[in-house]
């Protein structure tokens, strides 16, 4: 039931009515017994500034931020926490009770704990991650957090590796396909795979048994680079677990209530089917 009390968070992209975020945290609030309503709001890069100025106006619980708005809202925020000032990039932003706006990036702790959440241990682990842009980038600046012990970053551009190396700390260096070889656990954090097409975004015959393979595309759910690594004995997870997880920490920045993350979980791989 919605009234006149009913507390409303969004999320803000171009195009956004594509979003599972809206199925994901209207779930969360209807299992934690919120009156709160989460919406998609389609927004021009035009308006994004006057969007911003009317979260408090309008009385607004937090927003989610989509492409491309990303970097822009990290240079609008008041408050940008340390992932958004080295990220340069912020998905999250929550209204402050002083009137100014906070901003956060939950993109990379969000696979991180959908890792964790699958008892995937990581201290200790060598890591590559393919891929430097957007989604490399917040990975491997959480893995430089998560306790590994390497993270290789693998990208077409080594000036764009180096610069997503960097983001990981001591632990991070600019990698090859051959580190893979060597690897424990191996992140696609590119876009490879989202299309029909069979595209895998390096040679399968890399891969061993012990490897542990994650592709943060989760349309499709089982994407060719999944299918080769379960066919060669390899765990494997898709990126819904890091859409949910990262919209889990959203609902607690937003709410200050600890996510129902069954509930979440669920909602996802229903609206997906």
């Amino acid at each position: 039931m919605i009234s006149g009390n009913t507390r409303l968070a969004a999320v803000i992209g171009h195009p956004a009515r594509h979003s599972l975020s809206p199925v994901i945290h209207n779930a969360a609030y209807r299992e934690a017994g919120l009156d709160w309503l989460y919406v998609a709001f389609d927004v021009a890069p035009a308006d994004l500034e006057t969007t911003l100025r009317s979260v408090h106006a309008l009385g607004l619980g937090g927003l989610s931020v989509t492409m491309p708005h990303k970097d822009r809202v990290a240079e609008l925020v008041d408050e940008p926490s340390a992932s958004v000032l080295v990220l340069a990039a912020c998905n999250s932003v929550v209204p402050l009770a002083d009137g100014r706006l906070a901003g956060h990036n939950t993109d990379g702790d969000g696979l991180v704990d959908s890792l964790r959440h699958a008892d995937i241990e990581l201290v200790g682990r060598r890591l590559v991650v393919l891929g430097a842009g957007g989604a490399g980038r917040s990975i491997a600046e959480a893995l430089g957090r998560s306790g590994a012990a390497e993270v290789a970053v693998v990208n077409r551009s080594q000036e764009r590796a180096a610069v997503a190396a960097a983001l990981a700390g001591p632990i991070g260096r600019v990698g090859t396909p051959a580190d893979i070889a060597d690897a424990d656990i191996i992140v696609n954090a590119t876009s490879i795979g989202m299309v029909d097409g069979g595209e895998i975004p390096f040679d399968p015959d890399l891969l061993r048994r012990h490897h542990v393979v994650v592709d943060a595309v989760y349309k499709p759910l089982i994407t060719p680079l999944l299918a080769s690594a379960a066919a060669r004995g390899c765990v494997v997870q898709n990126g819904l677990g890091m859409l949910v997880f990262q919209a889990a920490r959203q609902f607690h920045l937003f709410t200050g209530v600890e996510p129902p993350l069954h509930a979440m979980l669920e909602a996802a791989r229903t609206a997906l089917k």
